[in-house]
């Protein structure tokens, strides 16, 4: 991330630079926040000290404060933190029929799809869901003739430059490619915007408790903190109790005495949890994978 520039104070009260609204006596979050920084903050826990003061002298809530704290961690996150991996991905055949593409949409209910020739690899392009409507209003369809470019990006990609790239390019969906040029998985604007704002559920998402834990191409898993403690056990035959919290996220909490912080590790069950993402207020997603067998490693 590059370096935090704050305007000085003088400024925030010139009227040429911040104006408040006539109607209202209340300032702005701009206008308090540059009250409160009266020098540039040397590095970013510094910045995020500040931040988390003047949330405690209710200069602004604690929304605001996780909105800023996710803004600043999307620069540090790269496209295969949050991508969905190549098996995960729902994909249209190019040969498929429109009947079968169709029933297809509508059962997956997503409003793109990656289509494909003879593999995953072999992404030619992207069919928008409504594009699908020609077919119920008596329009011919043919599937090459509606798709749309398909854009390609690396795993390595920081978050905060895939976003930019979307709001410039008004695309939702990127298809990520490994090192070797294979197709790794996809990512939309949805998941990217969701390390900034948190979760974004909608009208499909509360019966989607399987999207909870997902198989990344390292072979570990990211997992909601939100997943419950009776599904968590479940997938990876543990025996953690749920008497005294009901999510993944409230076990780590219990475990620490504390909300966790982003990247803070915690090892139970011979398990390794990583903490992917987390604010002031909650945990939002992990890392979880296996710990090595010490009898095994050492035979």
């Amino acid at each position: 991330m590059g370096a935090v520039r704050v305007w000085p104070v003088s400024m925030a009260h010139s009227s040429s630079t911040f104006c408040m609204d006539p109607y209202s006596s209340k300032p702005s979050l701009l206008e308090r926040l540059s009250a409160l920084l009266t020098r540039e903050p040397e590095d970013r826990e510094e910045l995020l000290s500040l931040l988390h003061s003047a949330h405690d002298r209710n200069l602004f809530d604690a929304d605001a404060l996780a909105i800023i704290e996710g803004a600043l961690q999307v620069s540090d996150m790269q496209v295969r933190d949050v991508m969905i991996p190549r098996a995960q991905m729902d994909v249209v055949c190019i040969d498929d029929s429109v009947e079968d593409i169709t029933r297809f949409a509508i059962g997956a209910a997503h409003s793109r799809f990656p289509v494909i020739g003879e593999n995953k690899d072999d992404v030619i392009g992207i069919l928008l869901a409504k594009d699908l409507l020609r077919v119920f209003a008596g329009e011919s369809f043919n599937l090459r003739d509606m798709l749309r470019p398909a854009v390609f990006v690396p795993e390595s990609k920081r978050l905060n430059v895939l976003l930019r790239d979307f709001r410039i390019s008004r695309n939702h969906m990127a298809i990520v490619v490994d090192e070797y040029g294979g197709v790794a998985g996809l990512v939309t604007i949805e998941d990217v915007l969701e390390q900034i704002v948190g979760d974004i559920e909608d009208e499909y998402d509360f019966d989607e408790t399987a999207d909870n834990i997902r198989l990344d191409q390292a072979g570990r898993y990211r997992v909601k903190a939100a997943t419950e403690i009776e599904d968590f056990n479940e997938a990876f035959a543990t025996g953690f109790s749920d008497a005294e919290y009901d999510t993944v996220g409230g076990l780590l909490i219990r475990k620490l005495g504390r909300l966790p912080k982003r990247n803070e590790v915690v090892e139970l069950e011979g398990l390794r949890f990583q903490v992917l993402r987390a604010d002031s207020r909650r945990v939002y997603s992990l890392l979880v994978e296996r710990m090595p067998d010490p009898e095994a490693v050492g035979g």
